[in-house]
């Protein structure tokens, strides 16, 4: 009996080897997880005792007020997200050149994604280009050295640029927002709406002749669709720029085709496309 009672005992699992350990940190690592969900690590799958379960946590102290806080200033940070949206539109219709627009998103304080990043990801290239690159948001390469397109994805993109005869130098490149989301999640609707205008004002201050968005998330901010990237890519479309009407194309980022390398023959169509209508055009702007 008491070996039965043994046996039909909760299980005890052993503790994880170093090996397992040193696996699972190599997972985090090729999948960018950064961010912890809570202060310290809970094993979910040991279950709670059923009144351990039950029991609801003790509420905590709060600590005495000798009077009400005096009440603060509105400012832009403590608004609603769509006047932080306003704000960030009228800020960024202040800017008169690259420069200026840098310095405004640098100090901008509406929008929660700044507090998380390590680095402010802005732009790089040459502001008076013909072709402007926008990327999806900067992922963990980029975050740490602060650079658009940068590691194993940069490289491929300086590969797939030299392959129709253009340099980082020949074109001006930067991320549909400036900041890393936390762990490469999605950008929230209030984020997208939030960081739209920066990256439209971009636009509009560089003034390319084409458009090319890299990747589902610039497309679908910058050319307003919801269609799937991979219907959506290869085909122009126009483009308001504030100034002028130009031409807009979405393709694959260099991080699905690293993934999916397959994909490329069809990056290849676009590098084309977009080859053919410059040499269509004069080598000036328009």
């Amino acid at each position: 009996m008491s070996l039965l009672n043994n046996d039909m005992m909760a299980p005890e699992f052993p503790a994880p080897s170093r090996e397992a350990l040193a696996a699972l940190l190599d997972w985090y690592v090729a999948n960018e997880v950064d961010v912890a969900i809570d202060e310290a690590p809970v094993n979910r799958l040991v279950p709670r005792p059923p009144e351990e379960a039950a029991q609801p946590a003790e509420p905590r102290a709060l600590p005495p007020m000798a009077e009400p806080p005096s009440p603060q200033p509105m400012i832009a940070t403590a608004m609603s997200p769509e006047a932080d949206a306003l704000a960030a539109r009228d800020a960024a219709a202040r800017a008169g050149t690259l420069a200026e627009l840098r310095d405004i998103v640098a100090n901008f304080e509406g929008c929660a994604l700044r507090t998380t990043a390590k680095s402010l990801v802005f732009a790089e290239g040459n502001p008076s280009a013909r072709v402007m690159l926008v990327g999806d948001p900067p992922g963990r390469d980029e975050d740490l050295q602060g650079e658009v397109f940068a590691g194993p994805a940069g490289q491929l993109l300086d590969r797939m640029l030299a392959a129709i005869g253009l340099r980082r130098a020949d074109v001006y490149m930067a991320p549909i927002v400036p900041w890393r989301p936390p762990g490469n999640r999605a950008l929230t609707p209030q984020e997208s709406a939030v960081c739209r205008p920066f990256i439209e004002r971009q636009v509009t201050l560089v003034d390319p002749d084409f458009l090319i968005c890299l990747g589902a998330t610039a497309a679908r901010e910058l050319l307003q669709t919801s269609e799937a990237i991979l219907r959506l890519r290869g085909q122009w479309r126009p483009y308001v720029t504030g100034q002028r009407e130009i031409q807009a194309m979405a393709t694959l980022p260099p991080s699905l085709l690293l993934l999916q390398p397959l994909q490329k023959r069809l990056v290849w169509r676009d590098l084309l496309a977009l080859k053919a209508a410059l040499s269509g055009n004069s080598m000036t702007k328009t």
